[in-house]
């Protein structure tokens, strides 16, 4: 599924998050799976997966008994914190609290379709960032370039 455009939403008292209808919309099940995979991520957001784009991705890693150090620190976390979260009937899901502290996440957050996952940010950081990365974004798509030819 592809993930694109942005929605502000509201964490509500009981940490539930409506996904927006626009991404609900696209969800089929034999493809997506029956749920949501939350991961808070270190630069201050939670990101969200598919429950089968998880599993894909997750089956791309070569597992190995042998696992170099910092493989195995990287597996630990994601797979530590990651958390399988299934959608109510209104289709919500409900953020571990853990997240929400990692994350710093508020109460009123901006839903974010990044390719093949959707982020939340919180909506105050989100906004001043993007004020300040906008102007930015023909640069980093050089030095992407850059870095994709070697």
């Amino acid at each position: 599924m592809l993930f694109t455009g942005q929605s502000e939403h509201s964490i509500d008292q009981k940490l539930r998050l409506a996904i927006p209808a626009k991404y609900r919309n696209q969800w089929d099940s034999t493809r997506d799976g029956a749920a949501w995979f939350s991961l808070p991520w270190p630069t201050g957001h939670v990101r969200l997966f598919t429950e089968g784009e998880f599993h894909r991705l997750a089956e791309q890693r070569k597992p190995t008994l042998t696992p170099s150090k910092v493989r195995a620190e990287v597996d630990s976390l994601i797979f530590g914190y990651a958390e399988r979260l299934e959608m109510d009937s209104n289709g919500r899901i409900t953020l571990p609290r853990k997240h929400i502290d990692l994350t710093r996440l508020g109460t009123d957050v901006m839903v974010v379709g990044v390719s093949n996952r959707l982020e939340v940010h919180d909506r105050e950081k989100w906004e001043t960032e993007q004020d300040q990365n906008f102007p930015k974004l023909l640069g980093l798509i050089e030095q992407l370039e850059k870095l994709e030819e070697r």
